[in-house]
């Protein structure tokens, strides 16, 4: 089972007649038993991309595959895709079980085949103890379980979510990360999550998919995005932090990742004064003028000290200052 997505173009109309070209001719696969990450700004397309796949927005040009099967023109409700919204948009006139079995009895599931099936999936998302509540009774993360447990029960062929950790908290989305990685790897089935967070997106994805001003800009394994950036685009998108692009010398735009600087009060390097320094457990983020770097706290500098900022050449990237592209 894979998904694939072949020369993607969507247009909407803006306010005063203006068009937006939310997709600009994107080509991206999700192979079978693979969770593919996509991430990006706000903006960038991502979202429209999985209302495509789901065929919950039609698209000017291109098509959509799945498992090899052109379904481009099939409605959504017969496309068998599981969609995980940011927000659970449960029933709330309806307990957590008959929630999570709703679809099932829709299709004409036996009534002791659909408990079956709610009681499986509730333990292997670990909401057991939910099924007795009403969506009103339960917390934010529970809420997303529950709609996750609802996706999950119908064994699609695909699973799309979108952002569905970003309004849980730290610990719980921790959590979540591997619970969903867990539950899709049961499922065997292509899996396609949507994030604007970079540290999710390296933590879960089997592949990345990094997109701006509806393109995608780079898709590969999170190690290799992270290490050989294609553009600057995605040395600025992808990564804990934005990589350090420094004004272009000769053509070239060198960039370097905060967390290889290093910050000295004397010796050679990249003199500078150190606008600020922000605490972050740890370590912490220091600002010398145009450069960021991430240091040990104990190591930390004071706004306005004079400093000296260095880094190894083999922690250099190189781009061209015109095109974006890595040299």
């Amino acid at each position: 089972m894979s998904v694939v997505v072949e020369g993607a173009r969507k247009e909407f109309r803006a306010r005063r007649g203006a068009r937006v070209m939310a997709l600009d001719g994107v080509d991206l696969e999700a192979k079978p038993g693979e969770l593919l990450v996509i991430v990006g700004p706000s903006g960038s397309g991502k979202s429209t991309l999985l209302r495509v796949i789901a065929g919950l927005e039609p698209l000017d040009a291109g098509r959509v595959l799945i498992d090899d099967r052109d379904v481009t023109g099939v409605p959504a409700g017969r496309r068998d895709v599981a969609l995980v919204f940011q927000e659970a948009a449960l029933f709330p006139h309806l307990g957590v079980a008959a929630n999570i079995g709703i679809g099932e009895r829709a299709r004409g599931t036996r009534r002791r085949d659909v408990e079956s099936r709610v009681r499986e999936v509730a333990r292997v998302l670990d909401i057991e103890p939910l099924l007795t509540r009403m969506p009103t009774e339960l917390s934010g993360g529970e809420r997303q379980r529950v709609a996750l447990a609802r996706a999950m029960i119908r064994s699609p062929r695909v699973c799309l979510l979108d952002e569905p950790l970003a309004s849980v908290d730290t610990e719980l989305r921790l959590r979540m990360r591997g619970e969903i990685r867990a539950v899709q790897r049961s499922l065997g089935v292509p899996m396609v999550h949507v994030t604007h967070d970079q540290v999710e997106a390296m933590a879960m994805g089997d592949r990345v998919a990094v997109m701006a001003q509806g393109r995608v800009l780079q898709c590969d394994i999170p190690a290799e995005v992270y290490a050989r950036p294609a553009t600057t685009a995605v040395a600025r998108t992808f990564g804990p932090l934005p990589m350090n692009l420094l004004p272009a010398v000769d053509g070239v735009v060198t960039g370097v990742r905060p967390e290889r600087v290093r910050v000295n009060r004397s010796g050679a390097g990249r003199a500078g004064t150190v606008a600020a320094v922000e605490p972050a457990g740890e370590e912490c983020l220091v600002r010398v003028d145009d450069v960021l770097a991430r240091v040990p706290m104990a190591d930390a500098p004071h706004p306005g000290e004079q400093v000296v900022v260095t880094w190894r050449p083999e922690d250099e990237h190189h781009f061209d200052a015109e095109t974006g592209a890595r040299r």
